[in-house]
């Protein structure tokens, strides 16, 4: 008990330093970055970059690969990335932790990635209409694809045999941090997020996570799941 103690206490102070909590925010887009690049974005040197970064990967929060000249760093696992973008779910709670303020709707909370999959309000939506049409059902704190949501997925191009076979989670309830439901992440959030940008139902904002859902994607989102967004 005291080894678990010790080791959650030591990954919560790496948590709890601003400039670390600034990279990891950075990497919730999915991509590896240099460490130049996350120094950037934190406004902090090298230097000091260098050493967040190595406290985040001795703890297998970040993975970190070489390529050429180059060291990327990216989360360690999807796992990893999910308990971040869940912790910003404490940002909005009042200093006496009584009441929850909801977030001012704009572009970022109505419609971003979190990781390889789509959150926000238009997450959350498309998430509760695959429920209400009975495309995928909840088991415990998973998502399983229906009979008819097989035949539904494949329709638009998602294979959810090939994705029930990939090393990791194949669809599990993430918690939105902007609409504090439930959106859906892993293998089918990801493949899901692929096919609608692919078929140019959303598209993704350059240098940003928000997502853009275009005129097709609400035709397409409106005839599937008579889903008015």
């Amino acid at each position: 008990m005291e080894e678990l103690e010790h080791q959650f206490s030591k990954i919560a102070a790496i948590l709890g330093d601003k400039s670390r909590a600034i990279i990891l925010c950075n990497l919730l887009d999915g991509r590896a970055y240099t460490a130049t690049e996350l120094a950037a974005s934190a406004n902090i040197s090298l230097q000091s970059a260098s050493n967040h970064l190595k406290k985040l990967v001795s703890v297998n929060i970040l993975s970190v690969e070489k390529q050429g000249r180059h060291r990327y760093f990216k989360f360690a696992n999807e796992e990893v990335a999910w308990v971040i973008e869940s912790m910003a779910s404490l940002i909005s709670i009042d200093k006496d932790y009584k009441k929850i303020k909801a977030p001012k709707l704009s572009d970022f909370t109505y419609a971003r990635t979190c990781y390889d999959h789509l959150a926000g309000s238009l997450g959350v939506k498309i998430t509760m209409s695959l429920l209400d049409n009975e495309i995928i059902k909840i088991s415990g704190k998973d998502y399983i694809v229906t009979k008819s949501g097989k035949e539904w997925f494949d329709e638009i191009g998602v294979d959810i045999h090939a994705i029930q076979h990939k090393k990791r989670s194949f669809a599990h309830q993430c918690l939105d941090w902007s609409e504090r439901k439930h959106h859906i992440a892993g293998a089918l959030g990801a493949s899901l997020l692929e096919i609608m940008v692919k078929k140019d139902w959303l598209r993704k904002k350059p240098n940003s996570r928000e997502v853009i859902i275009t005129s097709i994607g609400r035709i397409e989102l409106k005839n599937r799941l008579n889903l008015e967004v």
